[in-house]
Order: C-alpha cells, then sequence, then structure tokens
C-alpha cells in the first residue's frame, strides 16, 4: 500500500475530502518522523512499535578490492509488530 492508496481509503472510510485526508495522513507522518528524530518510541497498542535503532562504526573491506574502509555510525527505524498483530499474521490452523 502506497501513501497515496492510504489517503484515498482514509478518505472512503471517513468519507471526507481526498485533500483533508492527504493532510491527515502528513500530519501524521510528520509527528511519527519527529518523534524518531528525538530519539522516543512509537508504541501502537495492537499494531506493534517504532524504535530508533542505532549501528556504531565499524571497520568492513570493499567486496571488489578487498580494500578496508570505515563504515560511519547510522541510525535507522525498527518495527516490531505487537502480539496481536502476530497472531493475525500468523493464524493457529487446528
Amino acid at each position: 500500500m502506497t501513501k497515496s492508496e492510504l489517503t484515498i481509503r482514509l478518505a472512503m472510510n471517513f468519507d471526507i475530502s481526498t485533500r483533508h485526508a492527504r493532510l491527515i495522513v502528513d500530519a501524521i507522518f510528520d509527528t511519527m518522523a519527529d518523534t524518531l528524530l528525538a530519539g522516543e518510541k512509537i508504541i501502537l497498542r495492537g499494531f506493534g512499535a517504532f524504535t530508533v535503532k542505532v549501528a556504531r562504526s565499524r571497520m568492513s573491506r570493499n567486496p571488489q578490492t578487498g580494500a578496508e574502509i570505515r563504515v560511519k555510525a547510522r541510525r535507522g527505524v525498527s518495527f516490531k509488530c505487537s502480539q496481536t498483530l502476530h497472531q493475525r499474521l500468523n493464524p493457529v490452523v487446528p
């Protein structure tokens, strides 16, 4: 699902204009991004949690030349689904 598809589905579900739905979706994503940039965790009960993970700098090798290179430290986002979502994705079949 793309952002546009999410916007259209939101507009249809709540009988609002797609422009209004786009503003809502943008506001939600902007708020989530700002929260993660601040280093805070986002917990959505019944869905999952987004956290910022830090990868330290390290030495690695260029696979083409074999030369050692330093990989810079970086931050990324990690998602862990809730038990409820996990059970919906993997139903127990008797």
